[in-house]
């Protein structure tokens, strides 16, 4: 956590494909939530749950 509060997302990706971001990111937090209590992702949920990430790492899919 960030001591002062401040917002410390979204980041720049780091190069064009910036390899922190893998199907291995998406699946371990899918399985967070599987973990408490929520329903399987698949399908379209799971692909819905990696453009949310993008969206909350990168904020709007690139570098601001």
């Amino acid at each position: 956590m960030n001591p002062a509060g401040e917002k410390v997302y979204p980041v720049a990706p780091k190069g064009v494909s910036d390899a922190r971001f893998t199907v291995g990111l998406a699946l371990d937090i899918s399985a967070l939530l599987e973990s408490q209590g929520y329903p399987r992702l698949s399908g379209r949920d799971f692909i819905d749950l990696q453009l949310v990430l993008i969206r909350f790492l990168y904020g709007g899919g690139g570098a601001q």
